[in-house]
């Protein structure tokens, strides 16, 4: 199950991001980073975003995925 907070809500409509693009980055993501309780990852998602990669930050709690925030990075990845 997946939660989504309010930033995330509010970035998936801004930047049109589906969750199906979010499931599609979490399971088969290119880079994958954790920080702290909080995994980073990126994707970059065929025919979207104008080719920049997205990015999913989440956590996982008693079982649940929340969703933290979700975006197109428009800057270069370290």
């Amino acid at each position: 199950m997946i939660k989504l907070t309010r930033h995330a809500k509010n970035n998936m409509r801004v930047y049109k991001i589906a969750i199906e693009d979010i499931k599609f980055a979490i399971g088969d993501s290119e880079t994958k980073e954790r920080q702290n309780d909080k995994t980073i990852v990126l994707k970059k998602v065929k025919n979207k975003f104008e080719n920049m990669p997205l990015k999913v930050v989440y956590k996982v709690e008693d079982d649940k995925l929340i969703l933290i925030t979700t975006y197109a990075l428009k800057k270069r990845t370290r």
